[in-house]
């Protein structure tokens, strides 16, 4: 896998986040080094975990949105094993708790009877990785992106944002975003939605954790505030 070193952007509230779309010049200052994940044939019909083409063309595909519709992922760069699947999980935790594994990229969501719904993502970049026990403080749809005043003067091109890009494709936060509290503080870490297939595997995040939107819809939409989220070590 190659290095990843894009440099990441920040939220409304200086949450630390990768951009989440390839596009235009944005991508100049965003991404830097091109996703380490590359492209992945599926071969065949059937995906390696049963999930045939069709299934996962089908899970993943264009989404009514009432603001913005979602299109289709390109199931072509994401490794059939992240795919969006219900699995065998023992857990103590309560039914609706999230728990991470940037070990493993997977973000789960309990459901009870030794069942979770497990997602593909992307995680944090060496020397941003945390773990602990946390709560979903706040919920948003379509965010605001600033960059920060760090960032604008490392790039200045990221300066035509700096009273905020508008909700979009484009905009790095993404479709959905789930904000991450800690003794009712913000944390400054999130779980983000992305458009960007390659990046499900890699790490490249300053913390945050991205799920493709598709799978961030299911998870935002059945995840209220005061969730707990337990993020594991690495």
């Amino acid at each position: 896998m190659r290095r990843n070193d894009r440099i990441a952007a920040t939220g409304e509230n200086n949450t630390e986040i990768p951009g989440s779309r390839a596009g235009f010049d944005r991508r100049s200052f965003l991404f830097g080094a091109a996703a380490g994940a590359g492209a992945l044939g599926l071969g065949g019909c059937m995906a390696t975990d049963g999930i045939s083409l069709a299934e996962a063309e089908k899970m993943y595909g264009p989404v009514p949105d009432k603001k913005i519709p979602i299109p289709a992922v390109d199931v072509s760069k994401v490794d059939p094993k992240y795919y969006r699947r219900t699995v065998a999980f023992e857990s103590k935790e309560a039914p609706g708790t999230i728990i991470v594994d940037p070990s493993k990229y997977y973000v789960y969501r309990i459901e009870g009877e030794g069942k979770a719904t497990r997602y593909g993502a992307n995680v944090g970049r060496e020397g941003f990785l945390w773990h602990g026990d946390a709560y979903v403080g706040r919920k948003a749809e379509w965010p605001i992106w600033t960059p920060p005043a760090e960032m604008i003067k490392r790039q200045p091109e990221a300066a035509k944002y700096a009273r905020g890009m508008p909700p979009g494709l484009e905009n790095p936060l993404g479709a959905r975003t789930l904000y991450l509290y800690q003794n009712n503080r913000y944390t400054l870490y999130t779980i983000y939605s992305t458009s960007d297939p390659e990046t499900i595997g890699t790490n490249l995040t300053s913390g945050c954790t991205g799920l493709l939107t598709q799978d961030m819809f299911d998870l935002y939409d059945r995840t209220p505030v005061k969730t707990k989220v337990v993020v594991l070590p690495a």
